[in-house]
């Protein structure tokens, strides 16, 4: 018996970095995700999630109690305005990790694939923090064109940005429908066995019931896009 996470989605402690990009407001790089739904829910401080979407550019106020959750295709900026600290909720556990996010880079950044994993690349070396700062700007750079564009209504930029994020993903997307089908949809699926088998009077599988405790990674902290991660062990 595989004992998954609800959801079949992924679990992380996230502290949104607290340092300024070139315009003045801290937090992290702005991206995009292509399949995967994620959720902020704020344990501590207060900040905001900038977000261009359907409905054009908006800001959503950040604080501790708060609960936002955005779909593919929504560009977001986490913004800390002072000690933000969120729990992550990521659909499509291992999905993100495989891919599934493209950071808005300038457009000819976008179109180069090599300058484009040059530009999100942070090594191993001891100067992570710096290269990440750099991504976070340049990626700054070309969410503040998105946005101005989108301001004036004008939606090719964003239009050229979703083809080119596409074209970044498409060699190793179709790598992606295993993960689904190994964590969110069969998890559904036995859900949608057991509910056949309550009502057929067959609860064999309450016999199996156990409590399980999420193990966070060890060591320091990781850099992400938005901040500084721990992550859990949840879909073991």
């Amino acid at each position: 018996m595989t004992f998954t996470f609800p959801g079949g989605t992924s679990l992380s402690h996230l502290d949104v970095y607290e340092d300024a990009a070139p315009d003045g407001v801290c937090g992290g790089s702005p991206h995009m995700h292509l399949v995967s739904t994620e959720a902020y829910i704020v344990v501590e401080g207060r900040g905001a999630l900038q977000a261009i979407d359907s409905a054009g550019f908006h800001e959503t106020e950040l604080r501790a109690g708060s609960v936002v959750w955005f779909t593919p295709g929504t560009i977001h900026r986490a913004v800390n305005r002072g000690g933000l600290k969120v729990v992550v909720l990521m659909s499509n556990a291992g999905l993100p990790e495989a891919g599934d996010a493209v950071m808005t880079f300038p457009s000819e950044t976008l179109a180069d694939p090599a300058a484009y994993d040059e530009a999100a690349s942070i090594g191993d070396s001891y100067n992570r923090s710096a290269r990440v700062a750099r991504r976070r700007d340049l990626a700054v750079t070309g969410f503040e064109a998105l946005r101005d564009a989108v301001l004036e209504g004008d939606p090719g930029p964003l239009e050229d940005f979703h083809a080119a994020a596409g074209a970044l993903v498409l060699a190793r997307a179709e790598y992606w429908g295993p993960l689904v089908r190994e964590k969110p949809l069969a998890q559904a699926e036995r859900s949608l066995a057991l509910t056949r088998a309550v009502a057929r009077g067959d609860l064999a599988h309450l016999g199996e019931a156990r409590v399980r405790q999420a193990v966070p990674s060890e060591g320091e902290r990781a850099f992400g896009m938005c901040g500084r991660l721990r992550t859990y062990y949840v879909n073991d």
